[in-house]
């Protein structure tokens, strides 16, 4: 049964999961190296969100997550790049091949995870909206300087939250945790350290959470309502590395993919990129990545060791 399947498949050299700049960016430097790629791609990129960025390098006056993922994907095509937006439930390891059943059937030389994170965020109807309006945001790295001096919350448990609001302190001294923690978790945790940091400790009803105009507001545990320019949720994520594990790779206790310096995993020829590796989460880092992956992709293929 294998064999007629693998008789069946299409064999390329590279299988990338995940269209985000990480898989995208990794798709054309392989076309550029003459490779047969495939990209799955769900359409869940994190970087389609994103309403305006202005910390990715090349563009000063700001690109929006879904202009830069349509550039990256007619970057990758031009290159000779197939992309399939087909989500991947599954893929097995045979030998030196990895493979992939169902309506697009392939077999890969190497496989390239750029699965990301799945941000855990408000119980509420209207994320999406409060996202792309920036009255939710959600890395302060990557925003923080737009709210510069404007009223911002935090929202989640405190010891998540105590590390971005004070991050964010960078920028605004207005930031107050809203808290969903219980008032005894508060005192006993990290509550007195972001009390000495300057910064306002309120409990809050998450599902509260709701956009007012170009604002945000919130139901506080003691039945008043908070209002914010912004607020960035800190409830953490789950990371897309489950296809990896599933092959044998290893993971941290956070679940984030493990790599060498050539972003290969312990299994040999799957390598992850971008946000499913625990590094700084930003599309320039994302950018570093592919590159690396993709040229130690295309050397392995080769043999070669001339880089």
């Amino acid at each position: 049964m294998t064999d007629q399947r693998n008789r069946r498949s299409a064999q390329i050299d590279c299988l990338i999961v995940g269209g985000g700049p990480a898989g995208l960016a990794a798709a054309t430097y392989l076309g550029r190296f003459r490779r047969r790629v495939v990209v799955f791609d769900a359409g869940e990129s994190r970087a389609r969100l994103i309403p305006m960025t202005r910390n990715c390098p090349g563009f000063p006056d700001g690109i929006s997550g879904a202009d830069l993922l349509s550039r990256l994907r007619q970057q990758a095509l031009l290159n000779g790049a197939d992309l399939r937006d087909e989500a991947i439930r599954d893929i097995e390891h045979e030998g030196t091949e990895f493979l992939v059943a169902g309506p697009s059937s392939v077999r890969a030389r190497a496989v390239l995870l750029a699965t990301g994170v799945v941000d855990t965020l408000p119980d509420i109807p209207s994320t999406t909206d409060m996202i792309r309006s920036g009255t939710m945001r959600l890395c302060p790295i990557c925003d923080g300087y737009e709210v510069i001096d404007k009223r911002v919350g935090v929202m989640g448990p405190v010891k998540e939250a105590a590390k971005k609001a004070v991050f964010l302190q960078t920028y605004t001294r207005n930031v107050t945790v809203l808290a969903t923690d219980s008032a005894s978790d508060i005192a006993g945790g990290s509550g007195p350290l972001i009390q000495e940091a300057g910064i306002q400790i309120e409990t809050c009803i998450p599902h509260s959470l709701r956009p007012l105009g170009e604002q945000a507001a919130v139901l506080l545990s003691n039945g008043t309502t908070s209002i914010f320019d912004s607020v960035y949720p800190a409830m953490g994520c789950t990371t897309g590395g489950k296809l990896g594990i599933d092959l044998g790779a290893t993971c941290d206790d956070l679940g984030y993919l493990v790599v060498d310096a050539h972003q290969q995993t312990a299994v040999p020829g799957l390598y992850a990129a971008g946000d499913v590796v625990n590094e700084i989460n930003q599309i320039a880092v994302a950018f570093g990545h592919a590159a690396i992956a993709a040229t130690d992709i295309h050397n392995r293929l080769s043999d070669a060791n001339c880089f």
